[in-house]
């Protein structure tokens, strides 16, 4: 493969893939379990820290095996083709491109605020439950279109990351600027103080939905739960950050650019989300921030910050996000279904590279998924259920750290990781923490995902089968 991309290329694709939607949002449903500012900042920084760890862990695997496919690679390589091909079935059917789905589901719905005609169009087809709107569509037509672009050469999808990061980055940072300095009544204070007096939950009515007046002061075990539910949004906003691995073989100096990239850009996305978060603090108050409409706290906090003109910055804002984010989960996720096929684990003709050098079969196979993910209306649920399982596959892969410098400590390790064995135990224990209050305390966030990726168990033996009698 060519090397066609730069540190700063690297960097730009692990902060462009992180920063979608989720930063914009799910801080609302945060303080709806947590109640505090306080635990708020607390979930937002565990998870940064979790974040880093494993970037730093990562690192020492990317020295290691500077190939395209990345995360595959390494379980595959440390763990079996068996525990690979689930990481990649996994990554497929729904790690991937429902993200993919959801970002660009979510870049219509806020395109929808600005031009309302959207929302208030009847939908194309329905049938039921099931319907086909125009912002499904558009959802598609930007799936689609950031396909075609990255069939067009790596230059193409580099260029475009490159512009929209650098975008979101300015204007976020300008958010975090106005968050403080136009703000008359600061709520930061009071909104900590929650924290420091008494732990807090939401009572809910008899149709299970959360009621304003319903804060009681709780604690214990009930807060861990809280901790639990509130970091599935948090994880959520804060991963894809490993897309950078997917492309080593086009990074130039992959060995060095590919752990530099993971850290940097992973402590950076981190501060960002940290100070965006005091933003919402600072400019609302509790209530409004749990019960934001459609939990846009975004939204809220800037139409408090720059007025009725502050809806339509933030709904550019999102935008300009969630197409950046998307195009850098297109230009990665194919690029291991193409290392797959190499390795005769999937569909044959995405091993192959265009005239432009990229793998367009794998693009467009991974394309066509996302949109009928778009179509069927359940990827947002289908996410929901995957965060179990993608932490439980960053504590595989940074397990296969600790289990490499054990099985093989004379291996040349360009770059080991930093502060180990501290590093990856500090992310196995928090990965451990979160996965067993989760099966506690939230199982629907847990069992789906796991059985989607196991589903995966008889397609491996299907195709291996094949093998042995050819």
């Amino acid at each position: 493969m060519q090397k066609k991309l730069k540190l700063w290329d690297a960097i730009m694709l692990v902060m462009g893939s992180m920063i979608g939607s989720g930063i914009f949002i799910v801080s609302s449903d945060m303080m709806r379990n947590l109640g505090s500012g306080f635990w708020l900042i607390v979930v937002w920084v565990i998870t940064g820290i979790m974040t880093v760890s494993a970037a730093i862990s990562y690192g020492e695997l990317s020295a290691l095996f500077p190939k395209a496919g990345g995360q595959y690679t390494y379980i595959k390589e440390i763990f079996g083709k068996k525990m690979g091909f689930l990481y990649g079935w996994g990554l497929f059917t729904i790690i991937q491109t429902g993200t993919i789905a959801a970002v660009a589901m979510a870049f219509g719905k806020f395109t929808a605020y600005l031009i309302p005609a959207l929302n208030d169009a009847a939908p194309i087809f329905q049938s039921g439950e099931f319907k086909i709107t125009w912002m499904q569509i558009l959802a598609i037509l930007i799936i689609l279109l950031l396909t075609y672009i990255n069939t067009r050469g790596v230059q193409s999808g580099k260029l475009l990351q490159n512009i929209f990061t650098g975008s979101k980055i300015i204007a976020l940072l300008g958010l975090i600027a106005a968050g403080f300095i136009f703000v008359d009544i600061s709520h930061l204070s009071e909104n900590f103080s929650f924290g420091f007096d008494s732990f807090n939950n939401l009572k809910k009515d008899g149709l299970g939905n959360f009621l304003k007046e319903g804060w009681e002061p709780i604690g214990g075990m009930t807060l861990m739960g809280g901790i639990a539910a509130a970091m599935v949004g948090s994880l959520f906003s804060s991963v894809a950050w490993e897309s950078v691995t997917f492309v080593s073989g086009e990074i130039e100096n992959p060995k060095k650019n590919v752990v530099k990239s993971m850290i940097y850009g992973t402590s950076a996305v981190m501060i960002l989300y940290i100070a965006v978060n005091y933003v919402y603090l600072n400019a609302l108050d509790r209530d409004s921030i749990a019960f934001a409409e459609n939990d846009r706290v975004a939204v809220a906090a800037s139409h408090y910050i720059f007025g009725s003109i502050g809806t339509s910055i933030i709904a550019l804002l999102v935008m300009v996000s969630t197409f950046g984010c998307n195009n850098g989960l297109i230009l990665a996720g194919a690029r291991v279904f193409q290392t797959m096929a190499k390795d005769g684990m999937f569909f044959k003709q995405a091993e192959k590279n265009n005239k432009n050098e990229v793998p367009a079969n794998a693009l467009w196979m991974q394309g066509v998924w996302a949109s009928l993910l778009c179509l069927s209306g359940q990827y947002g649920n289908l996410l929901d259920m995957i965060s179990f399982v993608i932490v439980l596959f960053y504590m595989i892969t940074v397990f296969g750290v600790i289990y490499l410098r054990v099985k093989q400590p004379h291996l040349e390790r360009s770059y080991k990781a930093w502060m180990y064995p501290i590093t990856p135990i500090i992310y196995l224990i928090l990965g451990a923490g979160f996965c067993i209050l989760l099966l506690i305390y939230k199982q629907q966030y847990t069992w789906p995902g796991f059985v989607m990726v196991l589903l995966g168990l008889p397609v491996y033996y299907f195709i291996n089968k094949n093998k042995n009698t050819e």
